[in-house]
């Protein structure tokens, strides 16, 4: 079975990603579609801005903390962003973190729970969508929405929420079935 890589897309103090990353990964974890499900949280792997001096595309990364980046990204094969919408996008230590790296990436689906006050963090994945394309990501159509109105209680909490767990369910369906799909496309010619 395939691993599954959750990956935490804000890094902004106060944040509420975290708790919705450890939501989907507790989830994610009792599905049993994949093998291993790890969370990778971008404000831990603090990478800095894109700093490589080679394309991407090389493969030759003269960093420590990129190597140990692509590693990561490597290793996984299935992708869950948990991302927050900002100002109608997504954030930008999730697209530094996607344009570290270029090869890692392809042939892999990805899902996505996305959060936001008013669209749930839609416009973002929308948004988001473009760039994973072009790095040969297959998006999984089926997400989950989080409106941070409504599922957080008076401590920030995030509240208990059937439908979100059928949606989280549903979405990681798609992402296994993309997953054994894409994974002959993954294995050198």
């Amino acid at each position: 079975m395939p691993c599954l890589t959750v990956i935490v897309a804000s890094t902004r103090p106060g944040r509420v990603g975290r708790r919705i990353g450890d939501w989907f990964t507790a989830v994610a974890t009792a599905h049993d579609a994949f093998d291993d499900v790890r969370l990778v949280d971008l404000a831990e792997v603090g990478l800095p801005f894109h700093d490589e001096p080679h394309h991407p595309s090389e493969g030759r990364y003269l960093h420590p903390h990129t190597r140990r980046w692509s590693a990561t990204v490597d290793a996984g094969d299935a992708f869950v962003f948990v991302m927050p919408e900002y100002n109608y996008g997504f954030s930008a230590p999730l697209k530094n973190a996607i344009d570290h790296l270029y090869t890692e990436w392809q042939y892999k689906p990805v899902g996505f729970v996305s959060y936001g006050m008013t669209s749930g963090g839609l416009r973002a994945v929308q948004m988001i969508k473009q760039v994973v394309t072009t790095l040969k990501m297959m998006p999984a159509n089926e997400a989950v929405a989080v409106f941070l109105r409504e599922a957080l209680d008076a401590a920030g909490e995030l509240l208990p929420d059937p439908a979100r767990d059928a949606a989280a369910e549903v979405m990681l369906d798609e992402v296994a079935r993309l997953a054994a799909a894409l994974a002959p496309l993954r294995v050198p010619a």
